[in-house]
């Protein structure tokens, strides 16, 4: 329970921060001196502007990435849990690139992921989820685009005792990872994510599942 009041001071701020990228910016805020504000249409494609330089409003990818979480005996669980995982995600940008003149400027984007696979130690369970996440991608100017995340859903799982005790768990996800854009509508995908299991305390044992996710992809924008 303290792992799920945790996250959700943390998507709280995350909101707090987008409410605040939206608010308008003051005159002249966008441009330098000297020179004409961005032209309007070219938001509307994947980039404003060169690679590197901030997702156009609207962007739209699809991720397929591969992994691996290695078990954690954290907040209060009593087993490693290993697994082995593969994801398939959309996603749509939020907005246009926010903090212009600042090195946080980037981007919002709104990301449903399906992920699924199998816990391979200690004994051999499935598991699935659907995760809802929110993203900031930051805009560097070059080919590699950083971003954090933060996520949380539904999942099904086989996974019991000590630590687990249902079927339904919910699934809380926070971690970063990188773009490297090998074209400019495709790119490797690297990310490392937390992983925890749990379901609210509404079943009992509820001790929780942990792990450290690794996971690399190819991502494609249009």
């Amino acid at each position: 329970m303290r792992v799920i009041l945790v996250w959700a001071c943390m998507v709280a701020m995350a909101g707090s921060c987008l409410e605040a990228a939206e608010a308008p910016p003051g005159p002249g805020a966008d441009s330098k001196a000297g020179e004409a504000p961005s032209a309007g249409p070219a938001a509307e494609g994947i980039w404003q502007g060169a690679v590197g330089e901030g997702f156009g409003r609207a962007a739209q990818s699809l991720s397929v990435e591969a992994g691996a979480s290695g078990g954690l005996e954290i907040f209060g669980s009593r087993q490693r849990h290993d697994m082995a995982l593969m994801s398939l995600s959309y996603g749509h940008m939020l907005s246009q690139v926010k903090g212009r003149g600042h090195w946080y400027r980037g981007n919002w984007e709104l990301r449903a992921e399906l992920f699924g696979g199998a816990q391979f130690s200690p004994a051999n369970e499935y598991l699935v989820g659907l995760t809802p996440h929110l993203r900031y991608d930051f805009a560097t100017g070059t080919r590699w685009v950083p971003f954090v995340d933060l996520g949380a859903g539904v999942s099904l799982t086989g996974i019991r005792g000590p630590d687990l005790s249902s079927i339904f768990e919910f699934n809380l996800q926070a971690g970063g990872g990188v773009h490297w854009f090998l074209q400019d509508n495709l790119a490797l995908t690297l990310e490392v994510r937390l992983l925890h299991l749990s379901d609210a305390e509404m079943t009992s044992p509820n001790l929780g599942v942990n792990g450290v996710l690794g996971a690399v992809g190819v991502s494609r924008f249009f």
